[in-house]
């Protein structure tokens, strides 16, 4: 079992659905239709033949939080938080985003935690959530990019792997596939 206090969250590919508003905007605002399951590789344009800056203004709107679709938490992420949130004083989540303005809202609205409940740090680089996992004594990270959890890992770090369309490949990991999956590795007594 993990103790609680020692596990932190991704938060994109993880809580939020944020391949899903990305297909949703490219749908609604550029008249582009694509899988879920298209997302085979982390990089976009490395699966999808969209132009860069068709991707990278996507990226904009969804980091900005200048989007009208709805960015839609991962199925069971709100029920199994909020289920958290009542065990510890304070639930970390790390983001490589550059800044966590759009999120806060969203965590309040959208997920209805509690604000002294969670703390959300904006690394800016994906390598930078070692230094930030470090300072919280956090031992386990919950993530879905492989190339984090293969740094976290290089770093003495767990790297728990939310399964995703992207992060199919071999790896020694532990591997959830679902919110209720996480719960159950967790020690909440």
């Amino acid at each position: 079992m993990i103790p609680l206090a020692s596990v932190a969250f991704d938060i994109d590919g993880v809580v939020a659905n944020t391949m899903g508003l990305f297909i949703d905007i490219a749908r609604e605002k550029y008249n582009i239709t694509i899988q879920y399951e298209q997302i085979i590789l982390y990089d976009l344009t490395q699966c999808l033949d969209i132009e860069f800056k068709i991707v990278w203004d996507i990226f904009q709107q969804i980091m900005d939080g200048n989007h009208s679709q709805p960015l839609k938490p991962i199925d069971q992420a709100p029920e199994v938080l909020k289920k958290l949130c009542k065990k510890t004083q304070k639930l970390l989540f790390v983001t490589a985003r550059p800044n966590a303005n759009a999120l806060m809202p969203w965590f309040l609205k959208t997920l209805h935690l509690p604000e002294s409940q969670f703390k959300i740090v904006a690394t800016g680089d994906f390598q930078q959530k070692i230094d930030v996992l470090k300072e919280h004594d956090i031992q386990y990270f919950v993530e879905d990019r492989m190339e984090t959890c293969r740094l976290l890992n290089d770093h003495g770090l767990i790297p728990i792997v939310f399964c995703q369309p992207w992060n199919r490949e071999s790896h020694p990991f532990i591997e959830v596939r679902t919110w209720e999956e996480i719960y159950t590795l967790i020690d909440t007594s």
